[in-house]
């Protein structure tokens, strides 16, 4: 026998899914079903409270870095990138001596700073 109101099978004389009284022990309309205590039907109440003022302070220019121009950064790099004037321009010193010492990273550095200084933004913060 199966349950009127869930359709789980039944073998005694109540659901013990639903509570519901099966068919058979009484007339539907006589039997009022008792939901279980851990099962509710009040809907929680949702409060959403949108009253987001902040104001975004991280943009200020002394915060981001120095700004360096892109193109003077690539002209640099392409003619004087195996010994690292790139460098010494974005102000990174131990990175520029370190491209003196060893031919732009072995020249592959270089060619990897050339196209990473392509895809930044003009002007760019370092």
């Amino acid at each position: 026998m199966y349950c009127q109101n869930c359709g789980k099978e039944v073998t005694g004389n109540f659901c013990p899914d639903c509570g519901a009284a099966v068919s058979g022990s009484a007339p539907a309309q006589a039997v009022a079903t008792q939901p279980r205590p851990d099962q509710t039907n009040a809907q929680p109440t949702i409060i959403i409270n949108n009253t987001n003022t902040n104001a975004n302070t991280n943009m200020n220019p002394q915060m981001l870095g120095r700004e360096k121009n892109k193109w003077v950064a690539f002209l640099l790099c392409l003619f004087l990138g195996v010994v690292g004037a790139h460098k010494f321009y974005e102000g990174k010193i131990g990175m520029g001596i370190l491209y003196i010492f060893t031919g732009g990273l072995f020249v592959i550095g270089w060619i990897i700073d050339l196209i990473a200084l392509l895809g930044k933004p003009n002007p760019y913060y370092v």
